[in-house]
């Protein structure tokens, strides 16, 4: 059955939703496997240790750059109208959102995405530290914490179209982010190679990047056939966590469409991974001081992931393989306060530790 059969026997939000959960699932399933992680990959850079997290973390990106601007550069795709690019952005939220939540993602030992698929494997900690991270982004966006969200994010905005595309900027295209793409992907595998990192481990890692390629395809070719307006985007987490949360809690039924089609399906497909590798297991906070941390981590990512516009995938991934230009600057600014806080809190504390014993 093709698209234009299923458009016209189903609703175009409920293909939404079930492409939404489609795309969920192969996320969560590949993330759970590879244990892709952004903070880890951060860590290892910072330390000069050049090794499997970083090498995976290089195959995710670079598989979703490559798929993306390649569908691009074949014609079936157009992501021009995409949040990330048609509307006014802001470099101000890119990099103070970017630095508050890399540092986030250091103190809680996880980014939106990685709680969320470590929540679906009995991570108790990680269920929590995303539930106050869900409530803050909402806070962010809507509530009391949104007239400073505001306030910073109209320090520094940039215009939508071609000001807000960074392979515009450079006088590029679609060939050249597509080539750009298989570079980063050539250091990926030398990486993981050097790394010793599995055969299995790495088409895992691709697979994170695929579907967030997926993800803008399937929302563009549904926009093509939809005789409503369907928003073209893929995966992300601050935004799409903090509506399914309020949709589950103030709605007796939850809105259909894509993101909240996602994020379950991101959950179920970690947790069928995490059962079918016999990864699951209930764990909690260890003490209070560190239960601390976490929520501090949580806030500082909640609302740093809503001013800079996304998260490390959201912003990270989907937005720069589309190339926006505040998703790479948020991506960037992402590396250095996560590098930062790793060098500046915990390295001191574990030698503390280290010399204590």
């Amino acid at each position: 059955m093709n698209l234009d059969a299923l458009s016209a026997r189903f609703d175009e939000d409920m293909l939404l939703t079930a492409g939404g959960v489609l795309i969920g699932v192969i996320f969560g399933a590949c993330a759970q496997r590879s244990t892709f992680c952004l903070r880890s990959a951060t860590i290892e850079f910072a330390e000069g240790r050049f090794g499997n997290k970083l090498a995976i973390w290089l195959l995710t990106f670079s598989a979703a750059v490559i798929a993306t601007q390649g569908a691009i550069l074949a014609g079936v795709l157009d992501v021009s109208e995409a949040r990330q690019l048609a509307a006014r952005g802001s470099l101000s939220g890119a990099i103070i959102g970017g630095l508050m939540f890399g540092c986030g993602m250091i103190l809680a030992r996880g980014c939106a995405s990685r709680l969320l698929v470590l929540s679906a494997t009995g991570n108790l900690r990680a269920l929590i530290t995303g539930l106050i991270l869900t409530i803050v982004a909402q806070a962010s966006l809507r509530g009391l914490l949104s007239p400073v969200r505001e306030q910073l994010f109209n320090l520094w905005t940039v215009p939508g179209g071609a000001a807000r595309n960074l392979l515009s900027l450079i006088h590029a295209g679609a060939l050249f982010g597509t080539l750009l793409g298989a570079a980063l992907l050539v250091v990926g595998l030398w990486l993981a190679y050097r790394a010793s990192v599995s055969l299995r481990t790495g088409i895992y890692a691709i697979g994170v990047g695929l579907a967030v390629a997926s993800g803008w395809l399937i929302t563009y070719l549904l926009a093509q056939q939809a005789f409503t307006p369907v928003t073209i985007k893929s995966v992300s987490f601050i935004g799409p966590s903090a509506d399914t949360l309020m949709g589950l809690i103030n709605s007796p039924s939850l809105p259909l469409g894509f993101d909240t089609g996602m994020v379950p399906g991101v959950f179920a497909g970690a947790l069928l991974a995490s059962l079918a590798g016999r990864d699951w297991k209930l764990q909690g906070f260890h003490d209070g001081p560190s239960m601390t941390r976490y929520a501090i981590g949580a806030i500082l990512m909640g609302f740093g992931g809503m001013l800079a516009g996304g998260c490390a995938v959201g912003a990270g991934v989907t937005g720069g393989a589309i190339f926006a230009v505040t998703a790479w600057v948020a991506l960037l600014a992402m590396w250095i306060g996560a590098m930062a806080t790793h060098l500046l809190v915990d390295r001191p504390a574990a030698t503390a530790a280290i010399a204590a014993k």
